[in-house]
């Protein structure tokens, strides 16, 4: 259904607007909200709402915003599910699987990958997920990882050049051939179909020094900064992230006491780097829960995302990630909506995604249930009956809720 030039939406039992201009009230009760050329234009009681062109009648539903999933791998061929079979098996994770990847892509044609993504987004969209951003990372040729990045950016603006994700097969015994390729002939190729690069720091992919040398050629290229960090064992990756100044570190399931302080000092800082948290790859993988508690009492900006990919996690759940937050993270069902829509947006650095105050884009979820905590209470039920991107119906599912004119 195509984008009328305003919506109305009344009757909402519970509106969780995570408005930055008014921190003291992110939940209205009673509400209506209207969106008018694809922005928020205003929110009030319903009593007071406005005509606009089309009226949705929430009939006491909760509308949260659309969620911001702001780590995902989402260009790819193949299929993993083995390898998901064996850990659960008792096969701890490494990250030599993509490697397994890796050759799928290569050999899988343009037609294939876009046809793969499509129904990947479909899949995300349908659960709430309205912003999201993509990285490469599956193609480690020059070639490949600028087709892969291209192809992504014909979804989405939020691209991340990830030729930094492991050393591939061919250069096995040429590390630094590859970082010498990443930084140069690669990043050329990519940087025009990127907003963002990325590395991965680990023993199964690349040391500081190697990231710091890749992330600063990415800058100098103008890409803006993000780095995998912490996932599989204490690593200087935070460090790093703070220092240069990048947008996100994701994962942390490994921090030192002093990384959770320079966490919060760049917090205090200005917009700073958020510590973006997978629980899905946690609950994939059999590794430990990051404690998000921890973060959020040191002032650390904290967003969740799916990453989803065909390894280490492969769903795009971002309810299911909320929930899991809420369960193992130690954070309350508001915290996790925030950081799964507000602090997403904020990885990303975007301030017109993740909430529905005025002049927001008008990205809006209208949920099969009264009340946002139903995300973390009911987990695996498909609790998003509406989902609005932009003023436009894109997702509306048989309900309750109805639709008529105004």
């Amino acid at each position: 259904m195509s984008a009328a030039t305003s919506t109305v939406i009344t009757n909402i039992g519970q509106l969780v607007t995570l408005d930055p201009a008014d921190p003291e009230r992110p939940i209205r009760t009673g509400a209506s909200l209207v969106i008018a050329d694809g922005h928020v234009a205003w929110m009030g009681d319903t009593v007071d709402a406005p005509a606009a062109d089309t009226r949705i009648d929430a009939d006491g539903a909760a509308v949260i915003p659309g969620f911001v999933d702001s780590h995902n791998h989402l260009v790819f061929a193949g299929d993993r599910v083995d390898e998901f079979e064996a850990r659960m098996a008792g096969r701890p994770y490494t990250a030599g699987g993509i490697r397994t990847t890796v050759a799928a892509t290569r050999a899988a044609s343009d037609v294939e990958l876009r046809a793969r993504l499509a129904h990947l987004i479909a899949q995300a969209h349908a659960q709430g997920t309205t912003t999201l951003e993509i990285k490469s990372g599956y193609g480690l040729t020059v070639a490949d990882e600028a087709r892969c990045l291209r192809l992504a950016r014909e979804v989405t603006p939020e691209t991340t050049f990830l030729g930094a994700h492991v050393v591939p097969a061919e250069f096995a015994d040429e590390r630094e051939t590859y970082v010498d390729l990443v930084c140069g002939d690669m990043l050329a190729a990519c940087a025009p179909h990127s907003r963002f690069i990325d590395v991965f720091i680990d023993s199964g992919a690349f040391t500081v020094d190697e990231a710091r040398s890749i992330l600063q050629a990415g800058r100098d290229a103008g890409l803006e900064l993000r780095v995998h960090a912490g996932q599989l064992a204490p690593d200087a990756g935070v460090a790093l992230a703070v220092e240069l100044g990048a947008a996100s570190v994701d994962h942390c399931t490994f921090l030192a006491d002093d990384d959770v302080e320079l966490l919060a000092a760049s917090a205090r800082d200005g917009a700073g780097t958020v510590a973006t948290l997978l629980p899905l790859v946690e609950f994939s993988t059999r590794q430990p829960y990051p404690d998000a508690r921890r973060l959020l009492d040191a002032g650390v900006a904290v967003a969740l995302a799916s990453d989803c990919n065909p390894g280490s996690n492969f769903s795009s759940s971002m309810p299911l990630a909320i929930a899991l937050a809420v369960r193992e993270l130690g954070m309350t069902p508001l915290e996790a909506l925030d950081a799964a829509t507000r602090g997403g947006a904020r990885a990303l650095r975007r301030t017109d995604v993740g909430h529905l105050g005025l002049g927001a884009r008008g990205d809006a979820v209208i949920l099969d249930a009264p009340d946002y905590r139903h995300l973390a209470s009911r987990p695996g039920v498909p609790l998003v009956r509406r989902v609005i991107l932009a003023g436009a119906i894109t997702i509306d599912r048989p309900g309750p809720f109805g639709l008529s004119p105004a």
